[in-house]
């Protein structure tokens, strides 16, 4: 009986080994819309309160990895069906990725001129954390330059005007109901006085991510209730990096992104 139930485990054993050996060859398509089934936006670590810069590079490593890799594609790609199809891919693992990649800078401490590169070794701006997060994803930006401008010009840097939509005045709820109207994407955000990334996942759930100057004074991320600078800001402007098939060509060919000043 006990000579049966060994050999039950050991075979067993190889079963899962053999599945797993499987699942770590599949092309990059399946591995993405895996990791999005299981994990809406990467939203699995919205609960965490420390830095995590070994995680942080594990990301950047692999999304650089799985970029290149949709990127031979995209250049080889000859017929419109096969472009889309890369395009839809790509804006899937930008919108996987960067997410959790904003999300190892939690807790990290916010001060006016803080700079630091990565998550927890210094102090970092909002406009320094929005910078960082997009040079490390790929976007070939020049981090300090970006982030020292006004808001407006930062999200101008890689969209057109008529992409951008800026509200003063607006109740917020409307602001809101306004910008989810508009469908799902990893966008940017001005405010009066602030810039930070603004959510919209798939089911219209909105997150706020950010460095944050009140308390407390650090990157945080927030739901619409909890979002205060958003909700208490008069001028919001945003524009949605991923909703845009120029944004996610010129990542994929690893195109300069000269700053708007």
């Amino acid at each position: 009986m006990i000579k049966r139930l060994y050999q039950f485990l050991f075979f067993m054993s190889l079963g899962a080994a053999a599945f797993l050996g499987w699942h770590f060859r599949k092309p990059v398509t399946e591995l993405i819309g895996n990791a999005i089934e299981h994990s809406q936006w990467g939203n699995g670590s919205s609960d965490q309160k420390k830095p995590d810069p070994v995680r942080y590079q594990e990301l950047i490593d692999d999304l650089a990895h799985h970029r290149l890799e949709l990127a031979t594609q995209y250049r080889e790609a000859k017929k419109p069906q096969e472009i889309t199809r890369v395009i839809r891919e790509a804006r899937a693992l930008l919108e996987q990725q960067l997410p959790a990649m904003m999300r190892c800078w939690l807790g990290t401490d916010w001060a006016m001129d803080g700079t630091c590169s990565t998550p927890g070794s210094g102090q970092i701006a909002c406009g320094y954390f929005v910078s960082t997060v997009l040079r490390d994803a790929g976007f070939a930006v020049e981090r300090f330059k970006l982030a020292q401008q006004a808001s407006q010009n930062i999200i101008g840097t890689f969209l057109p005007r008529e992409d951008m939509h800026v509200r003063t005045g607006k109740n917020y709820d409307e602001f809101l109901s306004e910008v989810i109207s508009r469908g799902p994407g990893i966008r940017i955000v001005g405010l009066d006085k602030h810039v930070a990334f603004l959510i919209v996942e798939d089911d219209f759930h909105l997150r706020f991510i950010h460095s944050s100057g009140g308390s407390p004074q650090c990157v945080v991320d927030e739901d619409r209730e909890n979002a205060r600078a958003l909700k208490a800001s008069n001028y919001r402007v945003t524009g949605n990096l991923t909703g845009n098939d120029d944004v996610i060509h010129h990542w994929l060919l690893g195109d300069a992104w000269p700053t708007k000043s």
